[in-house]
């Protein structure tokens, strides 16, 4: 199979009409049409369903849509390492951070070290959560995401980093707990804003309360840290987040950090990344570099509450 028939291809169903495609790749609709009719052929399959308002893929067309997509990002991707052979990794990484994680905090660390070692690589970082982001790795928008880990998700792997303890972070005035920690009994008994459903930080507090029978009293889903902070220290409720991400979000004059005990709650931090797919070399760099800063900069701070997996 012809890669060039691929990207043709790939580049009518991206137009949504063969007569644009045609005028963006410089070729003779007619050629255009010619290359549609030769895949279709020969994978004896219907492609493309045409209409006075464009073409749209047929179920067929859209599985050939989206392995075209792995072949032509693996055929880009060995062009630009072979070019690249001996010369130091550049390029673009794009790296997804779920909110409320203890890696927001590594964020200028990473951006810096990264810089230091690899300057002509270029980091695009952005915050999402797991249920959205399969899509966007699965697709090569994304290199990596390091995010709570879901559990299993069809066409991408996670590769747990680290785990950590799960703490109430609670108004400064709350009297709550022995000072160090609290029972999940007594934070059954708070107002709790946390993300919604979607999060994995919040099916582990939904779960860790159903196994023991205890309700949820749910003030609210919040996805803004600076409202989070707002609410706590308002005395509107509690928040329950990894320790890590907690020194990095909140100051502790307003607030108290209680690490949640009988039975304790825990989250993992995993990576994330394609399931049939080589990371390039630069995003292999950049991934060491994050290892580095979990490794040494989190487990110095919380080594009791923080274990590193065994194979980061």
């Amino acid at each position: 199979m012809d890669t060039r028939k691929l990207e043709y291809f790939v580049r009518i169903v991206d137009s949504g009409s063969i007569t644009k495609a045609a005028a963006s790749l410089h070729v003779a609709q007619p050629a255009l049409s010619q290359q549609v009719s030769s895949l279709e052929k020969e994978l004896k399959q219907r492609l493309l369903i045409r209409s006075k308002q464009g073409v749209e893929p047929t179920s067929a067309g859209h599985a050939l849509y989206r392995h075209a997509q792995t072949i032509l990002r693996l055929v880009e991707q060995a062009r630009t390492d072979v070019e690249a052979s001996g010369a130091a990794p550049a390029g673009r990484v794009s790296i997804a951070i779920a909110p409320y994680s203890m890696v927001s905090k590594l964020a200028p660390e990473i951006v810096r070290e990264v810089g230091e070692r690899y300057p002509d690589i270029v980091l695009h970082l952005t915050e999402t959560f797991g249920g959205v982001l399969s899509e966007a790795i699965k697709n090569g928008k994304l290199d990596m995401a390091l995010i709570y880990e879901p559990g299993p998700i069809r066409g991408v792997q996670f590769t747990t980093m680290v785990v950590e303890d799960l703490h109430l972070v609670a108004n400064a005035n709350l009297e709550i707990g022995d000072g160090e920690t609290v029972t999940l009994a007594e934070v059954a008994g708070q107002r709790l804003f946390l993300p919604e459903r979607i999060h994995t930080l919040r099916q582990v507090v939904d779960k860790g309360l159903e196994d023991l029978g205890l309700p949820l009293k749910l003030a609210g889903e919040v996805e803004s840290v600076p409202v989070l902070g707002r609410l706590i220290a308002s005395g509107l409720g509690s928040t329950i987040l990894p320790r890590s991400a907690a020194d990095a979000l909140f100051h502790y004059e307003d607030f108290q950090v209680l690490r949640i005990v009988e039975p304790a709650l825990q989250c993992k931090i995993a990576l994330c990344t394609a399931e049939h797919e080589p990371l390039s070399e630069s995003a292999s760099a950049v991934l060491i570099i994050i290892r580095e800063m979990i490794r040494n900069r989190l487990l110095e701070d919380y080594g009791p509450g923080l274990t590193p997996h065994a194979r980061p």
